[in-house]
């Protein structure tokens, strides 16, 4: 089946979002520590549970209650949560613009909170580019969880053997393949360009 439509992934392929961006500050550069608050304290894991719908209210307060002493730093993963943004990932951008140029048809899959991603919308103004956005909160489902790409395919798609999928996350790409897209795992700008250029989305050498 010939390849049409690329499915990016937002958070760390196309925005560079990272809790460290907001922490640093709130941890007056004690490396340690805040490493050890992201460890223990706001997982990744806690965070994926609100990324698969979890209301942040429910997530902090059942947070504060074992951890009281970071209430301000718990508080601030959603009061400050735009400070975890440092913009966009430029190169990503670019990439995304000549495919929309190309032609090609343009959809996302991210794992996002449904209460702050309407900022990002505001915020990224080239997320318009998009066809379609699929948010994990909105679904209550979360990547890699095949359910969330089933709705992805079941509303947009229709056969995931036309469509690659843009991901950092290696176990994301991986749930993807199992399901017939062409998986990506992003690194970096250059090395998407040459991987869009070698499945013939992209005209070679630009």
């Amino acid at each position: 089946m010939r390849l049409d439509t690329v499915v990016f992934d937002i958070g760390g392929v196309l925005v560079d979002w990272d809790p460290r961006h907001l922490y640093r500050s709130m941890f007056d550069g004690d490396h340690a520590e805040m490493e050890r608050f992201l460890d223990e304290v706001c997982t990744n894991e806690w965070n994926h549970a609100m990324d698969a719908g979890r209301p942040f209210a429910e997530a902090s307060a059942e947070l504060i209650g074992r951890y009281p002493q970071y209430e301000g730093q718990i508080l601030a993963w959603q009061g400050r949560w735009t400070e975890m943004l440092s913009g966009s990932i430029e190169g990503t951008v670019e990439v995304l613009r000549e495919l929309a140029e190309a032609g090609v048809r343009l959809l996302a899959l991210t794992n996002w909170s449904a209460e702050t991603f309407p900022e990002a919308r505001r915020r990224f103004e080239f997320l318009a580019r998009f066809e379609a956005i699929v948010v994990s909160g909105e679904h209550g489902l979360a990547k890699p969880d095949p359910a969330l790409f089933q709705v992805l395919i079941d509303q947009h798609i229709g056969d995931a053997g036309s469509a690659v999928f843009v991901d950092d996350r290696a176990d994301n790409v991986a749930a993807a393949r199992r399901l017939g897209f062409t998986g990506l795992v992003f690194t970096d700008p250059p090395g998407l360009r040459a991987d869009l250029e070698r499945l013939g989305l992209l005209p070679l050498g630009r």
